[in-house]
């Protein structure tokens, strides 16, 4: 899960876009063979004192100092207290649940509190108030004023072999602060690699220049190591016009050097690091896009296979209460009055799957709930609601769960989108299931193939199933492979378990969208797609 921006308590107050970086010290080791693999964890205290989950940064193998390379995004209301809490936990396996994970302490405190230092540093405690080892958390706050990214595009040749025959490259961008150099990306590891490659990347023109283009920044090229000890292979420094020089015709070239190794007799470099290119370009924010008119095209998927349970019985999932709700109307409830106001028509498509259809009783995988494949549009989250309640009783639930159907369907009209090339429409599929997908290797085909389209999937897991299967989706620290081992473009799902927010349907909205402005944004502005109408 990418981080993104909190809603605020009243949407018409002006906000300022604050980034938080963060890094930690001294972290309690909970590992026995090796150390604790830490994330941290951003909350939001809502209203109501409930607080949500905003965002993760990514997971860093063996480490007990880790700077994080994953950002917050947040916005700040001077006239609000909003009330954050940091938590750092040592993941020990593929589980979303943290609960499962061993917890290595937290800080809370305002977002004022953090914008008028701009920089802090806190000790970690328990939830017992005790102090979480000699463990410490650093947050740096940045105000985003400057919507400019710099693209680039890099590789290496000749690098230093640092075991056996090879190294595992990876390269690291620190920008210069008054406090020293301050992490700004991360790559990936290119694998068992001398001349390697690295996906192209962004980088925020302020994370990287502070505002003082004139200023170096520091780049440095690892050999990864699993137990966390990475091999500096060598650095080089370069202001942004030494990196953008001639890179339109010719890569611009900077000897990789180890400061270990110049006083050595005939060391002329550890390799040569070659930027193919560095251009700066405007970024276009979510609301750019909104506002300029790209309407979010809102999908429903609705799981109608056996193991909800008979909608008769009080015991299922699919049962309406004497109060004409159940898990899957509060889901929809909660998602849709939030996501329907970006669309100007508020016409959306709803199906099920897993169920025997009327009148031929066929088991299908895909089919409109009104029963009008020409026109299975319901008209407001009102109407979806009225669709669903007509549908249940017409229905056999059966199975088996698939998803690949619904998410190839909705697919291929976001690649008409695509082809229109225009920043027009976005798609948003939300699944409601309640349990494990039997199509597996079919659904990583169809996401891996739908993280180039202008689309993203929101899956919310209902009852008390094992889930474990949508969180392998959700791919918030590796971008999903296919079965045969390609990969995603970018992380488009986003799953959360309904029972983490029964009975807060601002928190589930909250939670399950916060990714959803940056996805919009990432992908248009990767595919250099201006909004229909700029302002």
């Amino acid at each position: 899960m990418a981080s993104g921006g909190a809603s605020a308590p009243q949407a018409h107050h002006l906000a300022t876009k604050v980034e938080l970086t963060v890094l930690c010290q001294n972290l309690m080791d909970k590992d026995v063979l090796s150390k604790s693999d830490p994330v941290c964890v951003l909350y939001i205290n809502t209203l109501n004192s409930h607080w949500y989950e905003l965002g993760r940064t990514e997971m860093i193998l063996n480490c007990l100092n880790p700077k994080f390379a994953k950002k917050f995004v947040i916005d700040y209301y001077f006239e609000t207290v909003q009330r954050l809490k940091f938590s750092v936990y040592d993941i020990d396996n593929d589980s979303y649940d943290l609960n499962k994970h061993d917890f290595l302490g937290e800080f809370k405190c305002t977002l004022g509190q953090i914008v008028s230092n701009r920089q802090m540093t806190q000790p970690l405690l328990l939830k017992d108030n005790r102090p979480a080892g000699h463990g410490t958390i650093t947050i740096c706050a940045e105000e985003i004023t400057d919507t400019q990214v710099v693209n680039f595009e890099v590789s290496a040749r000749s690098l230093d072999k640092k075991f056996l025959w090879w190294s595992d490259p990876f390269l690291e961008f620190f920008k210069q602060t008054g406090s020293g150099w301050q992490l700004a990306h991360r790559t990936e590891v290119v694998h068992k690699n001398l001349n390697p490659v690295w996906r192209p990347f962004r980088i925020s023109l302020r994370s990287l220049f502070n505002g003082d283009v004139e200023k170096p920044i520091k780049v440095d090229c690892y050999d990864h190591r699993e137990n966390g000890s990475h091999a500096l292979i060598g650095s080089f420094r370069a202001t942004l016009a030494e990196l953008s020089v001639q890179t339109h015709t010719s890569p611009v070239e900077f000897e990789c050097i180890n400061p270990k190794k110049v006083d050595k007799n005939n060391y002329k470099n550890s390799g040569v690091i070659c930027i193919r290119h560095c251009q700066v370009e405007k970024e276009y924010s979510f609301l750019d896009y909104i506002m300029g008119g790209c309407q979010i095209n809102f999908t429903i998927a609705i799981d109608f296979t056996g193991s909800n349970g008979d909608p008769s019985s009080p015991q299922s999932l699919h049962y309406i209460n004497p109060v004409g709700s159940n898990e899957y109307l509060q889901a929809i409830w909660a998602v849709g009055n939030v996501i329907q106001d970006y669309n100007s028509t508020k016409m959306f498509p709803v199906f099920g799957f897993g169920a025997r259809v009327p009148p031929s009783y066929q088991v299908s995988h895909e089919f409109p709930i009104n029963f009008n494949p020409t026109n299975p549009f319901s008209s407001g989250i009102e109407g979806v609601v009225w669709a669903y309640q007509q549908c249940l009783p017409q229905v056999k639930l059966w199975g088996p769960t698939n998803f690949a159907p619904i998410i190839n369907h909705v697919a291929c009209f976001a690649k008409q989108a695509l082809h229109q090339h225009m920043a027009a429409q976005y798609f948003v599929l939300l699944i409601l299931t309640d349990g494990v997908i039997t199509d597996m290797d079919q659904t990583r085909f169809a996401i891996v193939e739908a993280s180039r389209l202008p689309m993203s999937i929101i899956i919310v897991g209902v009852g008390g199933a094992d889930f474990s299967a949508m969180e392998f989706l959700d791919s918030d620290d590796k971008l999903l492979l296919s079965p045969t081992m390609e990969a995603a473009a970018r992380d488009i799902v986003q799953f959360v378990p309904f029972r983490q927010f029964y009975g807060n349907s601002t928190a589930l909205a909250q939670s399950v969208l916060a990714e959803l402005p940056d996805q919009v944004a990432s992908f248009f502005n990767a595919y250099k797609l201006k909004p229909p109408n700029p302002s």
